[in-house]
């Protein structure tokens, strides 16, 4: 899975199995997911006008689309070990009576399978913690008008089979959506300004607990060597599994996980700018890259 954004539209791409309640929604084999901010006095026919998007794009129609009048500036991306959240979130249109084009859309990607079944019931599991999450803030509705969910799995065998929010799945995606829900909006509502989507981790360092990554004034600046660039703290590759680049190593809670803390790929300035103009470039594109500068 890799995402960015062009154009005011949040691309994800890969091989997926998906579940959507958006345009044209259902359940099939996707290679693209997008959330396109529209003006907000939007009235053309959503369908067509994501043909059109696609097509302007170079990219086929095997999708599931959703639209929104929320500035992808305001984009929350939350990683939870196999499980990413993507929430543009915007409450001036609760459920009665429509007041503005606002709407909460929300995709959920897992790196592990899913069944059929738990990629719907994850809707559910976005669906009720969206509810408690506005609840919170202290809003007496559970959503807006206009609503959407996407969830994705890498397509292959199933291996989660639920995604209640007793199972390994439901848990991860409950607690991105309940923590991602009000640092939206507080971007949203302006009560939070930042230059760039905001990015945050699930760490277990020093207690379990959220982080948002920010590359000013980090602490750990220069983490590999003088000059590296930090646009992809966080590696959109990961976990990429080439042998050249880390390794396999067990887990404190368990398992194992990909460990690539000593990977220097996407610092190198010249690697790193390719990405951003570039945002679908192979891993074999930018290691011949590295090798060439």
């Amino acid at each position: 899975m890799k995402y960015f954004i062009r154009d005011s539209t949040l691309f994800i791409r890969g091989e997926f199995r998906a579940a959507s309640t958006g345009v044209r929604g259902g359940i099939a084999d996707v290679t693209t997911i997008l959330n396109n901010t529209v003006p907000r006095d939007f009235d053309s026919d959503p369908a067509r006008y994501i043909d059109l998007l696609l097509a302007r794009h170079g990219l086929s129609r095997e999708h599931f689309s959703l639209l929104t009048a929320v500035d992808m500036l305001h984009l929350c991306v939350l990683q939870y070990d196999f499980i990413t959240a993507f929430i543009t979130a915007g409450v001036t249109n609760p459920t009665a009576p429509p007041t503005a084009p606002h709407t909460i859309n929300i995709i959920v990607h897992s790196r592990e399978g899913m069944s059929d079944a738990a990629l719907l019931e994850t809707i559910i599991t976005v669906t009720g913690a969206k509810a408690q999450a506005l609840h919170g803030l202290g809003y007496d509705f559970p959503g807006t008008t206009t609503d959407a969910v996407v969830v994705a799995c890498e397509r292959g065998a199933g291996i989660h089979t639920y995604a209640g929010t007793l199972t390994e799945v439901g848990r991860r995606v409950h607690a991105a959506i309940l923590h991602g829900i009000p640092e939206a909006l507080a971007r949203q509502q302006e009560r939070v300004f930042r230059g760039d989507p905001s990015f945050f981790i699930y760490s277990r360092y020093g207690g379990d607990h959220w982080v948002e990554w920010q590359k000013e004034g980090c602490p750990y600046y220069p983490c590999h060597f003088p000059g590296q660039r930090c646009d992809y703290c966080y590696c959109p590759c990961y976990p990429c599994a080439d042998e050249e680049l880390g390794e396999w190593v067990e887990s404190s809670s368990g398992g194992s996980v990909w460990g690539c803390a000593g990977c220097t790929l996407l610092h190198i300035p010249v690697v790193a700018d390719y990405v951003k103009r570039n945002p679908e470039a192979t891993l074999g594109e930018l290691k011949r890259l590295r090798d060439r500068s």
